[in-house]
């Protein structure tokens, strides 16, 4: 059974009194990433949220720690806290406190800037993706300190353009790198869970490209009645495009630059998810009655999502709303791209790959526009865990939740662990968080699952301890 020891009292009360009414401030204000706000500087909601944290920091100080606001010209902030340390090594710890837009579709009584705390979750846009971060970091820090436990140093790294692709922390990283140091061990709190009833570690991360795809037939919009027959339709057009680069019938990504092999090891590790969690794999999103997953193997699934390319399309132009729409044939349709890539494909080529298969050849000569970015997507396999990381996961999971952790690749991006392996080759990583099933970072009705969390919380002590006797 899960220990109740003081540590866990200590984190559970931390988080009670301190970070979820915190969380609930945060909620209330909408930072957007810059992607989203251009004008996040001018509308103060980024400001507002450093402000909050700022704040929150000098009210729970951490003994002998430094914290730094990085306010680089033309950047968004960056708040790095350095905490001394009485035995060798330096930890790095990572968060981000910018967030995704509104998104459609939330439950009455709920909304992305409006905090609800029912049932152990806390509701609202960012609480889980990932406000948290830099409260639990600082919570775990703290029970240490007050536990008595000898640590190394720890930098805590809180950035503000994530869901922007990180454009910025490149910029504060080569400016701090001697504050920050070379670090042994990176524990990331930006990530997903299979499930609430262990402690995840994510061990590859896909790569993304966003773009645009545009067609162009017309110089302005003609009477549908006149003109069809004659002049293609753009919609038409993009879709026979877009079948050059994903099959209509099972979603397989076609160019082969947008694919990469996929080891073993990853292999193995999804099977040993799917035989613990089986037919939640997919059956943790909100499926319309009737619905079907793509595939039945909850392995392949895994794999699906997590070292195969995909293609969403998550935005549109030229169309006008249904209660809008006349009897008009458009003069162009332009589509906005999200492409995952696999953790080891290269960007930059599966990017011109792309556009070159787009672009090339149009039908009917349409202007045929593809802005696609293959810079700062790269994805991320993480390196082996080394034999001492290995069992303190496991042992962590065992006393914080009765079961042992499970290790598995996640879907999304996280561009500064790929920025960092690089970095610095030899270093361990622990990318791990609250983004369980109905968590849906991103989405309407995204929640932080408290005690779950608090559990988390009490694991990273538990690696930094372990960290200490490797």
């Amino acid at each position: 059974m899960p220990a109740t020891d003081s540590t866990t009292a200590r984190i559970d009360r931390f988080w009670d009194e301190y970070i979820v009414p915190t969380l609930i401030d945060y909620i209330r204000i909408p930072n957007k990433s810059p992607s989203f706000d251009p004008d996040w500087e001018a509308n103060g909601h980024m400001e507002a949220v450093l402000q909050l944290a700022l704040g929150w920091i000098e009210e729970h100080p951490l003994e002998g720690a430094e914290v730094t606001v990085g306010r680089l010209p033309g950047r968004t902030p960056l708040i790095l806290i350095e905490v001394p340390g009485d035995l060798p090594g330096t930890v790095l710890m990572y968060g981000h406190l910018d967030k995704q837009p509104e998104m459609e579709g939330w439950h009455d009584g709920k909304g992305p800037w409006i905090p609800v705390y029912e049932d152990g979750k806390l509701y609202g846009r960012g609480g889980a993706d990932d406000g948290y971060a830099l409260f639990a970091s600082v919570a775990a820090v703290q029970a240490m300190m007050d536990e008595g436990l000898s640590r190394p140093r720890i930098v805590i790294v809180i950035e503000f353009s994530e869901e922007s692709g990180s454009p910025d922390l490149p910029a504060y990283v080569e400016h701090y790198k001697d504050r920050i140091g070379t670090p042994d061990l990176v524990v990331c709190l930006d990530s997903g869970a299979g499930d609430y009833d262990r402690l995840w570690s994510t061990t590859s991360l896909r790569g993304m490209l966003a773009g645009t795809l545009r067609v162009e037939v017309l110089e302005n919009g003609v009477h549908s009645g006149d003109a069809s027959g004659i002049v293609p339709s753009s919609f038409r057009i993009i879709r026979r495009l877009l079948d050059r680069v994903e099959d209509p019938q099972t979603g397989r990504i076609l160019v082969s630059a947008l694919h990469a092999e996929i080891p073993a090891s990853r292999r193995a590790q999804a099977e040993a998810v799917a035989g613990s969690i089986g037919e939640a794999v997919a059956g943790k999103y909100p499926w319309v009655e009737g619905m079907n997953p793509m595939g039945s193997d909850p392995a392949e699934q895994i794999l699906a999502r997590t070292w195969r390319p995909t293609l969403s399309y998550t935005g549109i132009d030229g169309i006008p709303a249904v209660r809008d729409g006349g009897n008009v044939l458009r003069p162009y349709t332009e589509l906005k791209l999200s492409i995952r890539l696999p953790p080891t494909a290269d960007p930059a080529a599966a990017a011109e790959a792309l556009k070159t298969t787009l672009e090339s050849n149009p039908p009917y000569g349409a202007k045929v526009t593809a802005d696609v970015d293959g810079h700062g997507g790269a994805g991320w396999n993480a390196p082996d865990l080394a034999p001492w990381l290995e069992a303190a996961l496991d042992e962590a999971s065992n006393r914080r939740f009765g079961t042992p952790a499970l290790h598995m690749g996640e879907g999304g991006t996280i561009p500064f662990m790929g920025m960092l392996h690089a970095g610095f080759p030899d270093a361990q990583f622990v990318i791990t968080g609250v983004l369980g099933p109905a968590s849906n970072a991103h989405g309407p009705n995204e929640f932080l699952h408290v005690p779950y969390a608090k559990k988390l919380t009490a694991c990273v002590v538990d690696v930094l301890e372990a960290f200490t006797r490797r």
